[in-house]
């Protein structure tokens, strides 16, 4: 039961290890991959809602505090910390913003006011043109 390794086969040829490594595979690999990330990418940040300034905008103030309307369990109205009359906060709020429909305005309501009643007031503050407004909470004891 002998054996030759170094005669040639059959067909005339003798077949050596292959030395080199062929990258060819890990170059298909790596550009479906950079393809697959280069779709996903954008999709990542669709739900993420960002302000971007304008470019004909004036001065940036990031310091600007938002309006804070509240709700008191007797369903009296503040405007920061001045009580007001439900017919007036519209009119308040647009002095206080120069009319401007970009401010932030949070509506806090207490746990004792009826829904519907903070509703009808974010619904006010929209109704007069303002769009960022929101509703604030607070958040649950952590146990």
């Amino acid at each position: 039961m002998g054996m030759s390794v170094n005669k040639p086969r059959a067909g005339g040829r003798r077949h050596r290890p292959m030395g080199e490594i062929n990258v060819t595979p890990f170059v298909d690999v790596m550009l479906v991959l950079l393809i697959v990330f280069m779709v996903t990418a954008p999709l990542l940040t669709v739900g993420v809602e960002v302000d971007l300034p304008k470019t004909k905008a004036g001065q940036i103030n990031a310091d600007a505090a938002p309006l804070v309307v509240s709700v008191k369990a007797d369903g009296s109205l503040f405007l920061q910390e001045t009580a007001v009359e439900g017919e007036d906060l519209v009119p308040r709020l647009k002095a206080i913003s120069d009319a401007n429909p970009q401010v932030r305005i949070f509506v806090r309501g207490d746990e004792a006011v009826a829904y519907g009643e903070v509703l009808g007031v974010m619904g006010r503050i929209q109704a007069a043109g303002f769009e960022r407004v929101a509703l604030v909470a607070q958040l649950p004891d952590v146990q």
